[in-house]
Formats: C-alpha cells, sequence, structure tokens
C-alpha cells in the first residue's frame, strides 16, 4: 500500500487528539529518513512505532522547508 503526506498528518492529529484528551502525560516524536528512489520514511513515536513510506518529490524550487512566500 503506498502512502501520502495526507495519511501521515491525518495519524499525527489523530494521536495528538488522544494526547492532548488523555488523563496525565503523553510524548510523541516524528523521526523522517531519506530513502532511496524518492521516498522517505516518517516514523511516528507515540507509545508504539507508526512507520510509513511517502514518496518525495525532487524539490525544484530552490526554496526550504518552513521558509514561505517572499514579499517585495
Amino acid at each position: 500500500m503506498a502512502h501520502t503526506n495526507e495519511m501521515v498528518l491525518a495519524k499525527v492529529a489523530k494521536l495528538y487528539e488522544e494526547l492532548f484528551r488523555h488523563n496525565g502525560f503523553g510524548e510523541m516524536r516524528i523521526e523522517i529518513r531519506i530513502l532511496k528512489r524518492g521516498q522517505k520514511e516518517v516514523i511516528i513515536h507515540c507509545g508504539k512505532q507508526y512507520r510509513f513510506v511517502v514518496d518525495y518529490p525532487a524539490e525544484s524550487s530552490g526554496t526550504p522547508v518552513g521558509a514561505g512566500p517572499t514579499s517585495t
């Protein structure tokens, strides 16, 4: 089964909701590894490990992640 970035984000949101509503301590950590063939492995640590392999297109814009648009 091919995973998508949207699937990963949905799982992160669901786990966050569970942690937030939990009556106690919770911890979540996200690890991202670069794989061959234009893919990344995303591992969400939250009690258990949730692993996703997501296609990652090569960036052509040269804009760093999180840089956002610039205004002039």
